[in-house]
């Protein structure tokens, strides 16, 4: 058989789909569709019908005709069997026989014609095998996608990893100098026993490692006194005002400000291929009227590997503390043998520590209240006077093997009485106006240092004056634990190291 072309039409005449299989222009194939509804009237029941040079075979489909055109000396039966294809493929891709699902679905229904008849001669293909050719199923193609998209989810879930890891490197950055940021990096998971710290009020972490040491920002005389709206407790022209009046549980200025300094206080080290850090952090809480309430004191090694070549490495531990602290490794570390030889080495020697990330690999804790553990005792004293009361307060060292560093003992002011009248005093003093306190700085406190004093006078009433805030920072451990050799694996050599101490304070208050 040789088949001209088949078509979708409406009893009209008006063809919907064409497709022709032989070359055919335009005119030609319009003037036969045409010519189909007025060679039915005839009024023969016949599925197909025949002129001078072409023949008819075609099909009712509800509204429309399913209609192919062929040559009168191609094979009736075989005409027949193939417009029973073509109709079975039409409610494949239209489920209402309707003009607009003919038109939706025209180029779907165009390819799978293309299926059934080829240069006009009918391929031996049946429905299932044209379904499954116009889906262009490939079993190949299944398994390069397949492939592709595991690639794919491969590749996110790297970038994942490297989102939160980054992630996690700023946060470290940002929370290094204010406690203890427990175990991270290179698949060590978070843990930590200080408490989370509700906001960070002052963030004064350098960008490079070459700029200076903190210095202490300059601070604002009393000379003058504005229209004062604030309460003693709640400054909500300040930052940590409007944090504590939408609920917000803040720590104290100084405290959260020394914990951001507490990183650039202690001067830049010029990094070897082996960089550990020591870090504590304190939290203290005394009574004006003498007595220690609390002590909780967390402290962490961290370990942070530059030279790849060096990352298979133990560290020995020295612990010369006296008070009984608590101490504990990560879950990667050999236990046993830092339990029976103070080293710290990975469970898998034949395991490298993460490169270029900052790992707590050893953490302790100690608490206490017994006040002879206090770093630095302040004993503050309120009389009433006349015009108000007149202030004596004073600090010693408690510990004389340490060296405070930055120490700023803030006393707040009563709102309304304006500037104290400062008399006697050991070191430097400023008056925040703003924030109505009384800050009280002292560059060192060591054993040549170890007490002094300051005497002030203003309005208000004793209760007025507390509490008493402390902030330091201190290049000395407070448990004098130390990183005192590293020993490389590879080679059994001896790792030539940097290291760094940072000791400062979480909370110190004098309620």
């Amino acid at each position: 058989m040789v088949l001209l072309a088949a078509a979708v039409c409406n009893k009209g005449g008006k063809a919907i789909i064409s497709r022709q299989f032989v070359e055919m222009n335009r005119s030609r194939i319009e003037g036969l569709l045409a010519a189909f509804p007025k060679l039915m009237n005839s009024g023969k029941q016949h599925t197909f019908v025949e002129t001078e040079s072409v023949r008819y075979v075609y099909q009712p489909l509800e509204k429309l005709y399913m209609l192919l055109i062929t040559t009168k000396a191609s094979n009736i039966l075989e005409d027949l069997e193939t417009l029973r294809l073509f109709a079975r493929v039409i409610p494949e891709y239209c489920r209402n026989l309707e003009e607009s699902d003919i038109v939706d679905q025209a180029f779907q229904l165009i390819f799978a014609f293309d299926e059934i008849v080829a240069l006009g001669y009918r391929e031996s293909v049946n429905l299932a095998q044209i379904r499954t050719f116009t889906e262009m199923d490939s079993h190949e193609e299944k398994v390069f996608l397949a492939v592709r998209q595991t690639q794919e989810k491969e590749a996110k879930d790297q970038m994942r990893k490297r989102a939160k890891e980054l992630q996690r490197q700023r946060q470290e950055a940002e929370k290094s100098g204010r406690g203890s940021s427990g175990f991270g990096g290179g698949g060590f998971g978070s843990s930590s026993f200080s408490r989370a710290d509700s906001a960070t009020i002052i963030d004064t972490t350098p960008t490079e490692p070459t700029k200076p040491a903190y210095t202490a920002p300059s601070r604002p005389s009393g000379r003058g006194k504005a229209m004062d709206l604030r309460s003693k407790k709640k400054d909500v022209d300040s930052f940590v005002g409007q944090l504590m009046s939408e609920g917000e549980n803040v720590t104290s200025v100084s405290s959260t400000t020394n914990k951001s300094l507490a990183k650039v206080a202690t001067p830049a080290v010029d990094q070897e291929g082996i960089h550990v850090r020591v870090e504590e952090n304190i939290s203290v809480t005394a009574g004006r009227d003498g007595g220690l309430q609390s002590l909780e004191l967390h402290g962490i090694v961290k370990l942070k590997i530059n030279d790849e070549k060096m990352a298979r490495a133990i560290l020995n531990v020295v612990n010369n503390d006296k008070k009984g602290i608590q101490m504990q490794t990560h879950p990667n570390i050999d236990k046993k043998l830092f339990a029976s030889q103070s080293l710290i080495g990975l469970k898998n020697p034949e395991k490298p520590f993460p490169l270029g990330q900052d790992i707590g690999v050893l953490k302790w804790r100690f608490s206490t209240q017994d006040e002879s553990f206090m770093p630095l005792s302040i004993n503050c004293w309120p009389n009433e006077s006349g015009n108000g009361c007149d202030v004596n307060i004073e600090y010693e060292l408690e510990q004389s093997n340490l060296e405070l560093n930055d120490v700023i003992i803030s006393i707040p002011i009563p709102s309304g009485v304006g500037a104290p009248i400062v008399g006697d005093c050991d070191g430097e003093y400023n008056y925040d106006s703003r924030k109505n306190t009384l800050l009280w700085n002292l560059t060192v406190i060591d054993a040549s240092n170890k007490s002094g004093s300051m005497e002030f006078s203003v309005g208000g009433h004793p209760d007025d004056f507390f509490p008493v805030n402390v902030s330091f920072v201190s290049k000395k451990s407070y448990c004098d634990v130390q990183i005192t050799d590293i020993k490389l694996l590879d080679d059994d050599s001896a790792a030539k190291f940097s290291s760094e101490v940072c000791f400062y304070v979480d909370k110190y208050e004098i309620v």
